[in-house]
């Protein structure tokens, strides 16, 4: 993987390697989805290259989850039944990504799901019972950190190895799409307390959805609620909310025609966003229409932790004539752009995503991130079994 001389060290660190794989052709640290096909829009996704976190943890077995919400876990508080059903998954339209494709069977049992993102105040709620340290919070581990990276990959300065996120910086003038430093930066003490880097912070936000949250932090408060986190095929499935080949979760109607359907980024990306939603970053969970299970936020405002690891080639590897029964994804991780990183799927989209670069909210539309990473525009919610 080659990586421009012009950047520092630090960043080297954090572009080692990209978390997205929706990004413009010619950029060295990703691929480009859409790099041999010719359509009218290149799609880059909002968080395109971001780099993948500093490896802080190899499980999160090392925190002692207790049971502390078995009671209101077994009422379904706040969650929606989500019916079995068959559907085809995948994208349903031509200029969708390669790892959309191929569209194959899937038949799912129901289960129950939040019907909100997880939020700031019941994560806090969690590390008050846990004492829980999140990924963003802990020193990176170089021991774990070069697993991920090429083989022969110095190690950093130590000094460079502190707990940091990365945090959303744009710009106040056009850049190159193809340099994701322009609009993301780490921030040393940037985490869920401190979304946005030191100063920050979440008071008045617990309605909010949480965010700077890794994979390892996702499942660790899914453990202490009494649930899981969804299959990537539970995800879809439930985000479709019992429309059919729709490529939205409201429907067709595009994203910036008719009122706001979704907290997104309306205007020029990164430098200008004329607020049509009313939001500039995240938005309080339930601002906008549900769909048509009653889930909100299932496209834009932060990227949602799936279960399944993220291989490029997994569609094709489940397709068969009768379907496959609640496919719980691949065994391995691959993506051709980062081979030695292993990486979940997130999806959803987020506020960066914009229709005409980015089609993070199409419902079809995948993302994938290493375990440790966690980012201003990255949550969870959970699903629970009968």
């Amino acid at each position: 993987m080659r990586l421009s001389q012009t950047l520092s060290l630090f960043f080297l660190l954090a572009l080692l390697y990209a978390c997205e794989n929706k990004s413009k052709p010619g950029i060295q640290i990703s691929g480009s989805k859409h790099s041999l096909l010719s359509i009218k829009k290149v799609a880059l996704c909002c968080s395109s290259n971001t780099p993948a976190r500093f490896a802080g943890q190899t499980t999160p077995a090392e925190t002692v989850i207790p049971d502390s919400r078995a009671e209101t876990s077994k009422l379904h508080n706040d969650m929606i039944w989500i019916p079995s059903g068959t559907f085809m998954m995948g994208a349903a339209i031509k200029d969708a990504f390669p790892d959309e494709f191929p569209r194959h069977k899937v038949i799912l049992d129901g289960f129950w799901m939040d019907e909100t993102l997880v939020t700031n105040n019941e994560f806090k709620e969690f590390v008050k019972a846990t004492g829980y340290v999140t990924t963003a919070e802990r020193k990176p581990d170089w021991n774990e950190l070069k697993k991920q990276a090429p083989p022969g990959t110095p190690k950093p300065d130590d000094k460079l190895l502190v707990p940091a996120s990365l945090v959303f910086t744009p710009p106040d003038h056009p850049v190159s799409l193809t340099d994701v430093s322009q609009w993301w930066s780490w921030k040393n003490g940037a985490n869920w307390k401190h979304p946005h880097g030191p100063g920050s912070d979440i008071k008045g936000k617990g309605n909010y959805p949480v965010v700077q949250v890794s994979w390892y932090d996702a499942l660790a408060y899914c453990k202490w609620a009494h649930k899981r986190l969804p299959t990537e095929a539970e995800w879809e499935w439930a985000a479709r909310g019992g429309l059919i080949d729709k490529e939205y979760a409201w429907g067709n109607e595009p994203v910036n025609t008719g009122k706001p359907k979704a907290n997104t980024w309306q205007g020029h990306f990164p430098d200008q966003n004329t607020l049509v939603d009313k939001f500039y970053n995240t938005s309080p969970v339930k601002s906008f229409p549900s769909n048509g299970y009653g889930l909100y936020d299932m496209a834009g405002n932060v990227w949602e932790w799936c279960n399944d690891l993220y291989s490029a080639k997994y569609y094709a590897a489940v397709t068969t004539t009768n379907g496959v029964r609640n496919p719980t994804g691949p065994g391995k991780s691959f993506d051709p752009i980062a081979p030695y990183a292993q990486k979940r799927v997130q999806r959803g989209g987020s506020f960066l995503c914009n229709d005409s670069y980015c089609s993070g909210f199409q419902v079809a539309s995948r993302m994938k991130n290493t375990e440790d990473s966690s980012t201003e525009n990255g949550g969870f919610r959970c699903v629970k079994d009968k």
